[in-house]
């Protein structure tokens, strides 16, 4: 099965006429592919009354000198950028502040954490204490419903019996009436 690559090579974008402001002209710039540089300096044979000379009969080289000019072999090719950078930040970063922020955060979490789980455990005491009163506040409302309905059935039964006695003694009812009045009921 053969594979077919297929290359994209970028073209050259062209000027495009932009309309000015009047009064003000700006010359086409035709720079295809050109870049700005400074020109070499010329050998001290090439040099005239002290002044050095670019005219192209005084050199042997060209105005735009040659590939190797603007070459170097030692310089860039043999340092590689990562390590220089990697060496630039850690020489410029000193990490004891962020080993004790880093120390100070665990620590912190650490206390977060232990007060979390003391919330939990506080808070399920309360749900049972909650549970607990509640059940007591249920036995107590049982209890007070049997009273309540046993001083009923008391009270009842005394006025039944007051209404015998005033019946079958009512001169001795009358005597104990007045010695011993009823409490008066708010």
């Amino acid at each position: 099965m053969a594979t077919h690559a297929f290359y994209h090579y970028p073209q050259a974008s062209y000027p495009i006429n932009m309309p000015q402001k009047p009064g003000y002209y700006y010359p086409p710039q035709h720079s295809y592919g050109r870049v700005s540089a400074s020109p070499p300096e010329a050998p001290d044979s090439a040099t005239t009354s002290g002044v050095p000379s670019y005219e192209p009969s005084a050199t042997s080289s060209n105005y735009a000198g040659s590939a190797s000019d603007y070459e170097s072999t030692s310089g860039a090719a043999s340092v590689d950028l990562l390590d220089y950078m990697g060496n630039r930040l850690n020489g410029s970063f000193d990490p004891v502040p962020l080993d004790r922020s880093l120390a100070k955060q665990a620590q912190t979490s650490g206390e977060l954490n232990a007060k979390h789980r003391e919330l939990l455990e506080l808070q399920a005491l309360a749900q049972r204490r909650l549970a607990g009163a509640r059940s007591s506040f249920a036995d107590g409302m049982r209890a007070a419903k049997e009273v309540q309905k046993d001083l009923q059935w008391t009270q009842k039964r005394v006025d039944s019996l007051n209404e015998r006695a005033a019946r079958k003694y009512p001169e001795q009812y009358q005597s104990a009436q007045r010695r011993y009045p009823a409490p008066i009921d708010y």
